[in-house]
């Protein structure tokens, strides 16, 4: 659903593509036609098998596993794939992925970037440190500059029961929401939030995401261009309201 500023949708209400003979089955969750021109996301169930070789000469590509296991093959070389594992693959690398059942996988791009000289292909959520994010939240990176993708940053975030201080950011995100339900703040609109929900927030667009259940909301954020999740270019300074 499209709202005052960005755009929403459930994984589920967006039909899949498989090319004959290939294990991959691909939603198209945001792109241009939803107002987001510079990031792509979409949602890849991997069938049990070995895909067909994927290829983008001009976008980069990063990767990260809800559910399931298998192999990523990068050029001929095999990196394990886990869940809450994330996956560099930069603009011209071809990669297969094989699993032995189904295997979930969040994919966004954007437009090529050099490689930077610490390379990575693959990074693992339980490796990376907790970073703290106001008011009492936090993150982890899982691919950013530091395994040598310089334009995008991709990370996990954790947001306990209650509601942040609204805010913005100068990036261009896209998040896909792994656990937890809640509510999303933009504008005049209060948009219901559960797993699998895929959301663009545009750059200084003022919102917020509210957690209304008992448990941690988990999202996995990508933005354009690269840098710090916990940055803001605004927030509300009155203090938020707690759930009870």
């Amino acid at each position: 659903m499209a709202v005052v500023e960005g755009f929403v949708i459930a994984e589920q209400d967006v039909a899949g593509a498989r090319a004959a003979g290939d294990t991959a089955e691909v939603r198209t969750t945001i792109d241009a036609s939803s107002g987001c021109e510079r990031l792509e996301q979409r949602v890849i169930n991997f069938a049990a098998g070995r895909s067909a070789p994927r290829r983008n000469e001009e976008r980069d590509e990063v990767l990260f596993v809800v559910s399931g296991e298998g192999t990523l093959y990068l050029d001929g070389d095999g990196h394990a794939l886990q869940p809450c594992t994330g996956a560099f693959v930069a603009a011209g690398e071809s990669y297969e992925v094989a699993a032995p059942k189904a295997l979930h996988v969040i994919s966004v791009t954007a437009p090529a970037h050099a490689v930077g000289a610490k390379r990575r292909v693959t990074v693992r959520f339980a490796d990376q440190p907790a970073l703290p994010a106001s008011p009492n939240r936090e993150f982890r990176y899982i691919v950013n500059q530091d395994a040598g993708c310089l334009e995008m940053t991709q990370f996990v975030g954790i947001i306990p029961p209650g509601r942040a201080p609204e805010h913005s950011h100068t990036y261009d995100e896209v998040v896909y929401i792994l656990e937890g339900e809640g509510v999303y703040h933009i504008a005049d609109d209060d948009v219901p939030l559960t797993a699998g929900t895929c959301l663009h927030l545009p750059p200084y667009v003022r919102h917020c995401i509210e957690n209304t259940g008992g448990e941690d909301i988990k999202v996995l954020g990508v933005f354009h261009p690269s840098g710090d999740p916990a940055s803001k270019a605004y927030e509300d300074k009155v203090k938020p309201k707690e759930v009870k």
